[in-house]
């Protein structure tokens, strides 16, 4: 990278990749650093303009030198200063603790910016919250949100993420008044943090805006050392400036690209969503720990990642939201409740299972489950390239499966309701011998169900080599796309075998 040579990126070894956006896109050349993960390069793929190669230090030149090219003829930057904000900028951004929203990265000159803090990035190895660098970050980010509006809006738009991460690292459970208290600390820090930063921009360039008389009261006490101390201390700060250049600075949006880039698992105040999460490898779909249960202090995953509801999002949020400039967004849909680790159980009720990897029409596909008692009690799907829609319809078709089976309805009955439903992905099946072909995701699962678990070996489907007998049409993408109810195969009952 010679072009960068004397900056952060001098020595930075980059990865080179070919990746979509999302599972559907076309995938394009991408380069970013080596420890980077496969959903950071994606979000590269979704941030960068056009179709061509993304490269992530010549993007980040790109809104770094357009920024600075907008700060200098308004006179908000001096030469002087100009290379210290940039290398602040990189540095946020190579150890993934800040970046611009995704409107920065394409260039969109008129869309309004905004900057996102990845709260998860400043716990410290040992333990702890860096206080001084989160403070520093929040300067750099109202400078670089001054500096690409050219100073003119009295409104932006500084944000972070991945709040329970944040707790979680920290040993605080998202629904405890420890971690409201932390949480209203840190917003309570992040504003005056900000707002000191305009209080000194005012000092030089002329004052815009009044500081306001009657300042949110930060919390006296919080479980993070020195976080409650130091948030007064940066309220203390903006409170003593002549006046400030921006009326509103601190806002939470809702989460693009840029919080995947950063490796932010949820936007803004969020619950955490679990202590799992499937990832397609060569070898199929597997579960892998989320990055908050790798935070998480040994042995507190359960406890610390339990699913929370929306009353518990909604306490936080009346926490926060006094130190915000705006109101933060409402969630588009809640997300389905979050499967944290199982809790240990007695000797006599012990959990077993398996995880059967098969490929369905050229989809890989996997099929959990759980065993209590030696009576099938919990199912559960990954589909590796399937968009967010269909997952989350076969995550909540299979809670509901799971809620049916604990509550004593019989796996038979399931089986006869959804063998040989007819839906795409189908065809041959690859991986399970003794189920060559399916109609459906659903057809080859309650199936294989049926002959591990009542004994029963159902016939192939109707049709040559296991084509649908019936409905022209192309299959759908989702069951509940289905244009009519297919015929169903009349007469059949699954009995379990003996023993």
């Amino acid at each position: 990278m010679a072009r960068y040579r004397g900056t952060l990126w001098d020595g930075v070894a980059l990865r080179r990749t070919r990746i979509g956006a999302d599972p559907d896109a076309p995938p394009r050349a991408v380069a970013l650093p080596i420890g980077w993960e496969e959903e950071a390069a994606a979000a590269l793929a979704a941030l960068a303009p056009g179709a061509g190669p993304a490269s992530l230090p010549r993007l980040a030149e790109a809104w770094i030198g357009a920024a600075l090219a907008r700060g200098r003829k308004a006179g908000l930057v001096t030469e002087r200063e100009a290379p210290r904000l940039a290398e602040g900028w990189r540095a946020l951004l190579l150890t993934r603790r800040g970046a611009p929203g995704a409107e920065s990265w394409r260039g969109e000159a008129k869309a309004e910016p905004r900057f996102v803090l990845n709260l998860p990035a400043f716990l410290e190895p040992e333990g702890g919250f860096d206080i001084e660098g989160y403070a520093e970050a929040c300067a750099l980010g109202l400078r670089f949100l001054d500096c690409a509006t050219a100073g003119k809006p009295a409104r932006l738009r500084l944000g972070f993420a991945d709040l329970a991460g944040w707790l979680a690292g920290l040993g605080l459970p998202y629904d405890s008044p420890g971690a409201r208290e932390a949480a209203a600390a840190l917003a309570a820090l992040t504003r005056g943090a900000a707002e000191a930063e305009s209080g000194r921009l005012a000092e030089r360039l002329g004052a815009r805006e009044p500081v306001a008389l009657i300042w949110p009261e930060p919390p006296a006490e919080t479980p993070v050392p020195g976080l409650a101390a130091a948030a007064r201390a940066a309220l203390d700060a903006a409170m003593a400036s002549p006046g400030l250049r921006h009326r509103s600075i601190v806002a939470l949006a809702p989460p693009d690209a840029a919080e995947a880039l950063l490796g932010a698992e949820t936007g803004g105040i969020a619950p955490a969503p679990g202590a799992t999460r499937a990832v397609e490898t060569p070898s199929g779909v597997v579960d892998v720990p989320t990055r908050a249960a790798r935070r998480c202090p040994e042995g507190q995953v359960a406890r610390l990642l339990a699913p929370v509801g929306e009353a518990a999002r909604r306490r936080m949020l009346e926490t926060v939201a006094p130190f915000l400039s705006g109101p933060a967004p409402a969630p588009v849909a809640l997300p389905a409740p979050p499967r944290p680790a199982p809790a240990p159980r007695p000797a006599l009720r012990r959990q077993r299972g398996q995880t059967l990897h098969v490929t369905i029409g050229g989809q890989r596909v996997a099929l959990r489950t759980a065993e209590e008692a030696g009576q099938l009690r919990e199912i559960a799907f990954s589909l590796a390239r399937e968009g967010a829609t269909t997952r989350s319809l076969l995550e909540a078709f299979a809670q509901a499966v799971s809620i049916g089976l604990a509550r004593g309805v019989p796996l038979a009955e399931f089986v006869e309701a959804f063998a040989y439903t007819r839906f795409g992905p189908s065809g041959a099946v690859e991986g399970d011998p003794d189920i060559p072909r399916a109609t459906s995701v659903l057809d080859w699962a309650f199936r294989r169900l049926a002959l591990d678990h009542l004994g029963a070996a159902l016939p192939q489907p109707e049709g040559e080599e296991g084509a649908p007998a019936r409905s022209p049409e192309p299959a759908p993408l989702l069951p509940l796309d289905l244009p009519s109810a297919p015929e169903r195969r009349r007469g059949l009952r699954v009995v379990a075998s003996a023993g």
